[in-house]
Order: structure tokens, then C-alpha cells, then sequence
């Protein structure tokens, strides 16, 4: 089988990068639909549209390079798709939970379908199969995400009518990445927080898996949840041994985990540095990040080559590579009077999420000073530089480039920033617009 890709260049904000280059899990989603597909196609081909795609018999996958996948989701639409025997492009139901409140919001990729047999609303995503090459005629599979409710807070009535916020934790993730929410869905709520429950769920089935862990258990002596067969720890990691890491759990190569850290069902790639005291929590951290005593994290992404400095709290948020948030930054992730939260979508337009709460976002190669407090799903563009200063020490408005503190400096202090992801306008980066002009 061979597969055609077909290129998106539309830059995201805050992160002024196509989707293709931002990080899943540990990896950029080019390389993660590469891994994903490399057990089904051989040949990669990449094409500007559909038409793109030859109609001559051979055996095709296509589809659009922000399209996030994992294993599972891939494994079912090709098996259904072959057993249908036809063209088939992948869809979802709007009784969807999972997809419907992850993957739809913000999202302008997907076609809407109306079955006329049994009336039911479809959503067309970008992702085909064609048994014999190319043909217009597609009939659509609808790929369920396998979803379960589960509560991640209990919480006062007025934060939620029920008492808990609750997620739906996917058995099949699929997301079309066209906005930095999309991100943090894809690593965090569908990425290693759906990968824990559905390692809760093997275990709850499979006698012979919980025998194997409880024996594992008992044999290093460690409580079940901190044994080496929920806890992955690679080549050369140094783990201190007042550390607490509860699975399931991923360590990288060349870590060092300090004394006091409290890890919790986390992605933690090759080269970081945790030190004393901090406490992350269905978190990602990328490659070569450090993060100094007593910083928290929770349910929150970190790209590569990021700092996140002592005594900082990041909930529900994306940090992107190569950036630096201060001591003592506090990024909030809760409205404190009942008004829905808004994100700004890829068109410019404001459009509310389904989250009672939600953290903000910080672009690539930024600078983010000490003191600050963040409101709930603001953006800061990368290669902003930010101050705490008495004319600023709460950010309630998404900050762009133009707005960056180093603007104000000498013009020999300030060049020592440079712009590294400036804005593109149509299919053109606009550096003159963009760039500083010393």
C-alpha cells in the first residue's frame, strides 16, 4: 500500500508553524502519522489536493498532514474500509462524545454529511482509502472513538452542576490539529490521559496482566503502580530514590528525576531534568526541558528545549520548544465567574470551548518573566518577551509579537532577541512586516 499526503501550510497560532512540525507525545505529528502508518504503506508521496492522488490500481491511503492519529484508530478505519471493499474516507458521528467535544470545536476541515437512510449527521474527515486508486466516489465509514466518562476533579456545584469535571478518554484518538487546543487534546486528554485508562481497562480484563504486575511488584518491592512494569525508565536516567513516579509512566534516555518529585502518569522524553520537589501529573514534557525545585505541572504539554523555572503553576497548558516561563508564574485555567471560554480560531473568529476550565498557551521562543499571572485560554505568540512590571503583571489578553516588552528596549539590547517564527500571510512570510528593523 502507498500513501499520499496532502500538504497544509496554514500556520497556527500562537505557534506561527504548520501543524505538520508541532510535537505529539514526544514527536512531531509528521513523524507520529509515519509510525503510525508504517506497518500499512511503503511508498510516501506528497501532493497540494485530492487530485493529486493517480487513479491507476493500486492500494491507497491519503490523507491531510494535520491530521493526528494514534494505532488504534488507523488499525480500525483501514480494517473496515477493506472490509466495506469500496472508497471509503473516514468520518464520525455527531453522537460522538469524544470527537464532538475534542476534535469539532475550532476545527473547519471537516465536511458535514446527512445520511438519508437513517438520518443520522456525519462528519467527513480528511482521510481516504482507496482500493484501486483514485475515484471520486467515497462511501464514509464512521470510525467511533470508543470513548468512557471519567472525572479528573470533584468539584463545588458552582464549577460544575454534577460535582465533577468529567473527560471522555478515547480508545481511538483522532484530531484534526488546527489550533493549539487541538494540541493540548492530542498530548494530554486524548494522548496520555486516554492511554491510562485504557491501561486500567486491560488490567480490570486480564487476570493473567494483573498477576504479571503484582508479581513484578513484589519482587522489586514497590507499590504496584510504581513497579518497572508500569514504569518505564530508559538508559542512563538517574532517579532519585525519594522520588514517588506512579504508571503508567515513560522516562527517556539521560533523565534526572530529584529528590521529592512526585510523577504521575506521565510522558517524559530523553535529556530532562526534573529537580526537587516538583510534581507533574498527566503531563508531556519533550526533549531536554528543565524544570528547577518546586514547579508544577498538570495535564499540561511541554515542547522541546523549554525551561519551566521554580515555583511556577501550569494547568491545562502548551509550552511551545525552546522557551522560558520565570519564577513564580501562575497560568490560570478557571473563569471565576460563569462565562464561557473562547479561543481564537484559525479564521480570527472567537469561538467558546466546551471546558469549564483551560490554561493558556505560550508560542515558541519565548521569554516570559517572573510574577506573572495568566488568564484562563489566552495566547502568547512565540517570540514574545515579557517583563513583570508594575504596568504589567496580569496578562488578560492575548499578546502578540507587535506587543513583545523587548520592543521598548535600547535598539542593542533588544536585537539580542531575534525573531525565529515570524507570522505568514496567505503563502507568504511576511518577514518585512514582521521582523525587527534595527
Amino acid at each position: 500500500m502507498r500513501k499520499f499526503i496532502i500538504e497544509d501550510k496554514r500556520y497556527l497560532l500562537p505557534f506561527n508553524e504548520p501543524a505538520r512540525e508541532l510535537s505529539i507525545l514526544n514527536q512531531p505529528l509528521w513523524l507520529a502519522q509515519r509510525e503510525v502508518l508504517e506497518a500499512y504503506c511503503t511508498n510516501e508521496f506528497a501532493i497540494l489536493s485530492l487530485e493529486g492522488v493517480p487513479d491507476d490500481d493500486e492500494e491507497t491511503i491519503v490523507y491531510r498532514d494535520n491530521l493526528y492519529f494514534d494505532k488504534p484508530y488507523m488499525a480500525e478505519f483501514i480494517a473496515l474500509a477493506k472490509a466495506s471493499g469500496q472508497a471509503c474516507r473516514a468520518a464520525f458521528s455527531s453522537d460522538d462524545r469524544a470527537f464532538m467535544t475534542y476534535a469539532k470545536p475550532l476545527s473547519r476541515g471537516f465536511e458535514e454529511w446527512h445520511d438519508d437512510h437513517t438520518g443520522q449527521t456525519m462528519y467527513l474527515i480528511d482521510l481516504w482509502y482507496f482500493p484501486h486508486g483514485y475515484t471520486p466516489v467515497v462511501t464514509p465509514v464512521n470510525v467511533t472513538s470508543g470513548y468512557t466518562e471519567a472525572g479528573y476533579y470533584s468539584v463545588p456545584s458552582y464549577m460544575s452542576k454534577n460535582g465533577d469535571l468529567v473527560h471522555y478518554l478515547t480508545k481511538r484518538t483522532m484530531v484534526s490539529v488546527e489550533n493549539w487546543v487541538h494540541v493540548f487534546y492530542a498530548n494530554v486528554v486524548m494522548g496520555i490521559f486516554s492511554l491510562g485508562h485504557r491501561f486500567e481497562e486491560k488490567l480490570s480484563k486480564s487476570n493473567l496482566f494483573r498477576l504479571q504486575i503484582t508479581w513484578r511488584a513484589l519482587i522489586e518491592q514497590k507499590q504496584v503502580l510504581s513497579c518497572s512494569e508500569l514504569v518505564h525508565i530508559g538508559k542512563r536516567s538517574i532517579i532519585d530514590p525519594s522520588a514517588v513516579i506512579q504508571g503508567p509512566t515513560w522516562i527517556g534516555d539521560d533523565c534526572t528525576i530529584g529528590p521529592g518529585v512526585v510523577l504521575g502518569n506521565c510522558y517524559i522524553g530523553n535529556g530532562v531534568n526534573i529537580a526537587q520537589g516538583c510534581q507533574v501529573m498527566l503531563s508531556v514534557i519533550n526533549d531536554n526541558c528543565f524544570l528547577p525545585f518546586r514547579a508544577s505541572l498538570f495535564m499540561t504539554a511541554i515542547m522541546e528545549n523549554s525551561i519551566i523555572a521554580q515555583n511556577t503553576c501550569l494547568q491545562m497548558c502548551v509550552i511551545g520548544r525552546s522557551s522560558f516561563i520565570g519564577a513564580g508564574t501562575t497560568f490560570t485555567d478557571f473563569n471565576l465567574l460563569p462565562s464561557t471560554l473562547k479561543v481564537e480560531a484559525m479564521d480570527g473568529t472567537l469561538e467558546p470551548v466546551d471546558q469549564v476550565v483551560l490554561g493558556g498557551c505560550v508560542g515558541h521562543n519565548c521569554r516570559i518573566g517572573s510574577g506573572l499571572i495568566v488568564y484562563p485560554a489566552r495566547m502568547i505568540e512565540s517570540d514574545v518577551v515579557l517583563f513583570s512590571s508594575p504596568n504589567r503583571r496580569v496578562i488578560r489578553k492575548n499578546i502578540s509579537y507587535e506587543e513583545s516588552d523587548h520592543h521598548e528596549l535600547r535598539p542593542e539590547v533588544a536585537k539580542l532577541h531575534k525573531q525565529k517564527y515570524p507570522r505568514r500571510i496567505g503563502d507568504v512570510i511576511d518577514e518585512a512586516a514582521y521582523l525587527e528593523t534595527w
